[in-house]
């Protein structure tokens, strides 16, 4: 417990200092974010976020690395690491969604070496086990969904950082024991905080850019793998299939995801260029407020996240 509450401590005040740091100098480079037609704000702005979120986490995993006291495995910052570095990259010399792609693709495998790998559908469909070349296939495939499902959620204020909190609350609530990320997840929730505070501000806005919504996507599919290991025990008041329970708290990534491929692709676009035709954009039209459409949003996220938990 006391490690939890100097965990959160750290976080929260390494990632405020780094956010401030990262912003002063992505501005002194003349690094920011370019104002089109798909943006949502219209003042300065940097996509400094994920670059601080992912040097404070790996700051406080170094230190407690060094001390030799492994809060978690250190070994799952490797495929992280990569994601967070090409989408730096593509934050700021915009790099071709193919080749971002290939190193998805790479992050996934190293994922799966690592022991992460979906090969059984817990009864889902009358499925169990399946074999391992279908799993490594299937879990690939789920991995760069999920990374691209943040990845496509990151078009307002506050909505990826909010799904993210979201969904690994739910991870920590509903596990039966003390889950071994958990240490993690005060890391990731404790520095999501200081950065919401500079996402919603008026003026000199910082945005989590591709380092950040890869990173944490990359995060959240480790997650779901987690989930769907026999580690991973659902609380027994709450015992639901865990494909299911894995589809309730990251419903609106996946629904926003699906349908947003699915029109690019009968519209005869590539699935990776993007648009303003998510459903956050379409609210946000209609609402003319961040906060309004990210309420909106979470909570239809529990709402269904208690209907599946309550009638299935």
């Amino acid at each position: 417990m006391t490690d939890g509450i100097f965990i959160a401590i750290i976080s929260l005040l390494n990632t405020f200092i780094l956010l401030k740091i990262f912003q002063s100098l992505f501005l002194s480079k003349g690094i920011k974010d370019r104002i089109n037609k798909r943006s949502s704000h219209k003042v300065i702005a940097t996509r400094s976020g994920g670059v601080s979120i992912i040097i404070s986490i790996f700051i406080i995993s170094t230190v407690y690395y060094l001390f030799n006291s492994t809060i978690y495995d250190f070994s799952l910052l490797i495929p992280m690491l990569l994601l967070g570095l090409i989408g730096l990259y593509d934050d700021v010399y915009n790099l071709d969604f193919k080749l971002k792609f290939i190193f998805q693709i790479i992050a996934a495998k190293i994922i799966i070496d690592s022991g992460l790998i979906i090969d059984n559908f817990h009864g889902l469909f009358g499925i169990y086990e399946i074999n391992r070349a279908s799993a490594q296939i299937l879990t690939i495939f789920i991995i760069c969904s999920i990374i691209n499902s943040i990845n496509f959620i990151d078009g307002i204020d506050g909505l990826a950082a909010s799904i993210v909190i979201f969904f690994i609350s739910s991870f920590e609530f509903f596990s039966k024991y003390d889950a071994e990320l958990n240490y993690l997840s005060i890391m990731i929730i404790c520095s999501l905080i200081p950065f919401l505070f500079y996402n919603f501000r008026k003026n000199k806005k910082i945005f989590l850019g591709d380092s950040g919504s890869l990173f944490l996507g990359g995060l959240i599919s480790i997650y779901v793998l987690k989930i769907l290991s026999n580690d991973y025990l659902i609380k027994s008041e709450f015992d639901v299939n865990k494909i299911l329970f894995v589809i309730s708290i990251l419903s609106y990534p996946i629904i926003d995801f699906t349908r947003v491929i699915l029109i690019r692709l009968k519209n005869g676009n590539s699935p990776f260029i993007a648009d303003s035709n998510h459903i956050h954009h379409i609210l946000l039209k209609k609402f003319k407020s961040h906060y309004k459409v990210l309420l909106i949003i979470n909570l239809s996220m529990l709402f269904l996240l208690l209907i599946i938990q309550y009638i299935f």
